[in-house]
């Protein structure tokens, strides 16, 4: 199943909080829904929530459940992107934006251009 990217829409990242592995990598992200942290949404590494609202413990653990395969897939961008055909896959996601090139070029090591979309994707 492909997997759609957009423009997105802004939001304030300060208050979430990275969930890592033990090897260092950021799996996902809590986002907090009160002052306490009582109730927090999971977000994957791409910034879609995962699920409903929870308890931060539980969050933490389908984060780290979850991983971050969903970035090995295909993708495809899904507005204003008429220049753009085919498969896309994910080459670097980082505060600066979520970073796709076509995917068969990517595999077989040609050079090729790159779209970036904002980070966090909100937008399903």
């Amino acid at each position: 199943m492909k997997q759609a990217l957009g423009a997105g829409a802004h939001v304030d990242i300060a208050q979430w909080v990275a969930v890592t592995r033990e090897d260092g990598e950021t799996v996902g992200w809590i986002q907090p829904l009160d002052s306490g942290f009582d109730t927090v949404q999971a977000r994957s590494v791409l910034g879609h929530a995962l699920g409903g609202p929870v308890d931060y413990m539980a969050a933490e653990e389908a984060l780290l459940e979850r991983g971050i395969g969903e970035l090995a897939g295909p993708w495809q961008l899904d507005r204003g992107t008429a220049a753009v055909h085919g498969d896309l896959s994910i080459g670097e996601v980082s505060a600066h934006g979520i970073v796709l090139a076509d995917a068969m070029l990517v595999k077989a090591l040609v050079p090729c251009p790159r779209f970036t979309v904002p980070w966090p994707y909100i937008g399903r």
